[in-house]
């Protein structure tokens, strides 16, 4: 190319780039816009017909997870169950970690123990929970997250059994269990939807 080729190309660049750069900016702002749009309309719904759902909870945590910006709202829904898994199997681990303490009172060793095994089954139960969903068969997901969510509630009540016993878990088992009411929410509108 000769000089004055590129001379001639170098003003027209200059135009295109700045308009490529601003098209770009646009498209990915849109898309970030109409993905938070997505997230506060479901929370906003869910948290409206659900009195376990709290709104600030479920934004934060939708939009905390990769690609919910991007998310359809069934896509939304595989974004919660996923965040239970996450959950469940943390959660697993830290009552094996609660477990190794020698001085652990004899009663919260036992509720820690059903814990442990709750969660456990939980893993399971969620993993086919999202084979569920991926199939649209809300109807045995639906199951199997209330199952989770049964989970929760009842290790959580275990140490409430006894006065004076803590449970270690109170705030590990209200986020699985808003997780799953969350999950429930979206599957209840998707097959209202359709």
């Amino acid at each position: 190319m000769s000089s004055q080729t590129i001379k001639k190309m170098k003003p027209l660049s200059l135009f295109f780039l700045p308009l490529a750069l601003f098209l770009s900016l646009f498209s990915l702002t849109f898309h970030i816009s109409t993905g938070q749009t997505l997230i506060q309309n479901t929370c906003k719904t869910s948290s409206k017909d659900d009195p376990n759902i709290k709104y600030g909870f479920c934004t934060t945590s939708l939009q905390a997870a990769p690609a919910s910006q991007c998310a359809s709202l069934r896509g939304l829904g595989m974004i919660s169950i996923r965040l239970i898994r996450y959950n469940v199997t943390d959660t697993r681990c830290s009552v094996k970690i609660l477990l190794k303490d020698k001085n652990l009172d004899p009663y919260a060793r036992s509720c820690l123990k059903d814990c442990f095994e709750l969660y456990s089954d939980a893993i399971t139960t969620i993993k086919l929970a999202m084979k569920s969903y991926n199939t649209k068969k809300y109807y045995d997901a639906n199951i199997q997250i209330s199952s989770v969510m049964d989970a929760a509630t009842t290790c959580e009540d275990g140490f409430k059994e006894k006065n004076g016993v803590v449970s270690p878990l109170t705030k590990r088992n209200e986020i699985t269990f808003q997780l799953s009411a969350m999950a429930l929410s979206v599957m209840n509108r998707l097959k209202n939807n359709g």
